[in-house]
């Protein structure tokens, strides 16, 4: 019997219009629906998934992109384990607008190191022929932004999405591994060294 599955909360983040909705389903259930309408508020779906022969439950949460909904999005950003920043080939301002997700995810999340932390970039809508974002541009964006690995999807006939997805667990467990290996140094506190200096400083 395999053991219990671990459970990660993935928050997918992007202008609105750029896709998120439908590659959260058609990760989660293989669907894709042209008519699908803007998120309002925030959604989520579970999907369970093995990576390198682990077993985990990613709850995706799908927020809404619109200004006038970020009181309703940022409370689920806390407690995320990774990120999908996503933005559309075909639209530059949503590609340009990838620095401010990432500045109000990591401010919202209360999260000090950006670079620590795992996002993935999508870079999604791929089938489309009007083209506006070069991928050289988006990866170079990406090589500066702590590396983050970077996937151009189409959620529409279904390229790179599961790849995508599963890397976001890749990345986590990337980094999980590089934070043990670190060694301690530098201003660690001993917790287990008695102070014996100045007894009587706050009395």
């Amino acid at each position: 019997m395999a053991g219990k599955s671990k459970l990660l909360k993935v928050v997918l983040l992007g202008d609105g219009g750029v896709g998120k909705s439908s590659l959260m389903n058609r990760f989660v259930s293989n669907k894709f629906d042209a008519q699908s309408f803007h998120t309002i508020g925030v959604e989520f779906l579970n999907k369970d998934v093995e990576v390198d022969s682990e077993a985990y439950t990613m709850q995706i949460w799908d927020t809404a992109g619109q200004e006038r909904f970020k009181s309703l999005r940022t409370p689920f950003y806390r407690g995320a384990d990774c990120c999908l920043l996503t933005y559309a080939v075909d639209d530059l301002q949503s590609f340009k607008n990838l620095a401010m997700w990432k500045k109000e995810f990591l401010f919202y999340a209360d999260i000090q190191d950006g670079n620590s932390f795992p996002f993935v970039v999508l870079g999604n809508k791929i089938d489309v022929e009007n083209r506006l974002v070069p991928e050289e541009e988006a990866k170079a964006w990406c090589a500066a932004n702590g590396g983050s690995p970077y996937f151009e999807t189409s959620a529409k006939d279904s390229t790179n999405v599961d790849r995508a997805f599963k890397s976001a667990v890749q990345r986590l467990r990337e980094l999980e591994d590089r934070m043990d290996i670190k060694p301690a140094h530098g201003n660690t506190v001993d917790l287990h060294k008695k102070s014996k200096s100045n007894p009587g400083c706050c009395g």
